[in-house]
């Protein structure tokens, strides 16, 4: 049985899809609950993303038809997509939720932390800072995020339960055991977790369920005529927070985007893929990872989100 909130459609797994897919939402859910029962003072991070999009989706659910029982934060580099924060702003109105923006732009201005300068800067970097900050400010103890193992080698090495300490950061070695699905979601004073309901998801699985779901996303996710320019092997989306190197020239091109973040570093790729279920058919022919493919700030290094995760980073 089906119930509808705004745009919202609350609905079981249908029976086409796989119990795979049937035991995922039913752990996520069960990490989502065991996450709010161990917590104070919960978040949870949306971006308008597509992972975050679903994490929103599957607090939602834990809790019908109660309303969500915490609010969502969005860090904000000021550097988004049009359309991904109209699709922000419109869901949270829909879901008549409590919405909270840490403000990079406010960081800077404040002057905790120093805007990058030169073709390639950004503020990705930045939103390290402006998150711990939130998190102190707010006293927040649990922290929901929509990271997936899958994705890059560092978040490989995650746990659903992330403990950060007193100064938000995370170290590999001393994360807890996770045996049987049971978390430890105890932390001292000004400690806090990440907790990460779809990590055991691949983008397969998400794409899947949202299309199952009916889940709605912002339109950059799907094939659109844009103005791009070629940077490392990525087209950049035109905008006033990018400068052209020597050589780069825009043109107009049928692209979509594979994650949605900072404009700065996030690349699109061509693609007439204009649904859902065409993503699903080129995801299941890629061997690229969505980060690997379309974010420049994963490609300073090795292990360049490894350092930003030891910092405070999602």
């Amino acid at each position: 049985m089906s119930t509808r909130l705004g745009s919202f459609t609350i609905s079981p797994v249908s029976a086409s899809q796989s119990s795979h897919l049937r035991a995922l939402e039913s752990e996520s859910i069960h990490i989502v609950r065991e996450a709010v029962a161990e917590s104070e003072n919960p978040v949870l991070l949306f971006s308008g993303g597509k992972d975050s999009a679903l994490v929103l989706r599957l607090a939602i659910k834990a809790f019908w038809p109660a309303r969500l029982p915490f609010p969502v934060m969005h860090v904000d580099t000021g550097h988004n997509f049009d359309e991904v924060l109209e699709f922000r702003d419109r869901i949270v109105t829909e879901l008549e939720a409590d919405l909270i923006v840490a403000s990079v732009q406010e960081a800077i201005d404040q002057g905790r932390v120093v805007e990058e300068t030169g073709p390639r800067a950004s503020r990705n970097r930045l939103q390290t800072e402006t998150l711990l900050n939130a998190i102190d400010k707010h006293r927040f103890d649990v922290v929901f995020g929509g990271a997936r193992r899958d994705e890059e080698k560092a978040r490989a090495k995650e746990r659903v339960f992330s403990f950060r300490d007193e100064f938000g950061q995370w170290d590999p070695k001393s994360q807890r055991p996770e045996l049987w699905s049971l978390y430890n979601g105890r932390h001292r004073k000004g400690e806090h977790m990440r907790v990460f309901p779809i990590s055991n998801w691949t983008e397969m699985d998400v794409w899947q369920y949202i299309e199952d779901q009916g889940i709605e996303l912002p339109s950059v996710y799907f094939s659109h005529r844009r103005r791009v320019f070629e940077r490392d092997g990525m087209l950049m989306a035109e905008s006033p927070y990018l400068n052209l190197i020597d050589g780069e020239e825009v043109f107009e091109a049928i692209v979509r985007f594979r994650t949605v973040g900072d404009m700065t570093c996030t690349g699109g790729f061509e693609s007439t893929a204009s649904s859902v279920g065409e993503i699903i058919e080129e995801v299941a022919v890629t061997r690229i990872t969505e980060r690997g493919a379309s974010r420049a700030d994963d490609r300073t290094a090795e292990a360049a989100m490894e350092d930003r995760k030891r910092e405070g980073y999602f």
